[in-house]
């Protein structure tokens, strides 16, 4: 029983090479995110105003519809 912890520590030290892994950083993934955090608030908000804009638009339209037909 011993030596099969021993033989298991063993092997639990041996997966470890000691070198530290490769970095796999993708160019578009990087690409892609901020360079600050303040950027995606920035992104944020103004994804927000956009959104806003098209809900005003619709109300708008819905207003003129409305008001066309009751006239």
């Amino acid at each position: 029983m011993k030596n099969a912890i021993a033989l298991l520590c063993l092997l639990a030290l041996g997966a470890c090479s000691g070198k530290p892994p490769a970095p796999q950083s993708d160019p578009k993934s990087s690409a892609a995110q901020p360079s600050a955090p303040w950027d995606a608030m920035k992104q944020d908000e103004q994804r927000a105003k956009d959104v806003q804009k098209v809900v005003n638009q619709h109300a708008a339209d819905q207003d003129k519809q409305i008001e066309q037909q009751t006239q």
